[in-house]
């Protein structure tokens, strides 16, 4: 991968849904030059696939947290699936260390976080939970 290719992913990031033309005139490349970058980075792998983002994915929920999860014995799958199962969890995630899974939650009002906290907390094989609020959140894009 080199800087044009850099430059292209950066493009697409902001703007995935722009043509070959408009990517061209951005790179100061040919179409042909895009669409030759395209397939190589389909093609190696660099590129996985192409998503649509709704208003629903970029709506951000007031209140948002992460919540750590210690869970006992070999029910981890199990038990992720069945937090990942609730409307107002965005994700999970496995890790090392002393939590066994990490589960990014959004809701609308403290109380409702509540709510999924004791649900979550009271679910079968969860021995120990910690959860921490986010407060405010900044991301720079290149």
């Amino acid at each position: 991968m080199d800087g044009l290719d850099s430059k292209l992913l950066n493009a697409l990031h902001r703007d995935a849904r722009a043509s070959l033309s408009e990517l061209a005139d951005t790179l100061g490349v040919t179409r042909t030059t895009v669409r030759s970058r395209l397939q190589r980075l389909k093609q190696s792998g660099e590129i996985v696939g192409f998503t649509v983002l709704t208003r629903q994915d970029v709506a951000e929920s007031p209140v948002r947290g992460l919540m750590m999860l210690e869970i006992e014995g070999r029910g981890t799958e199990r038990t992720m699936a069945r937090i990942a199962a609730l409307r107002q969890v965005r994700a999970v995630h496995t890790t090392n260390g002393s939590w066994d899974l990490i589960a990014e939650i959004g809701t609308e009002t403290l109380a409702e976080l509540d709510e999924v906290l004791f649900l979550i907390r009271r679910m079968e094989g969860i021995t120990r939970s910690e959860t921490n609020l986010f407060l405010s959140t900044r991301k720079g894009r290149v």
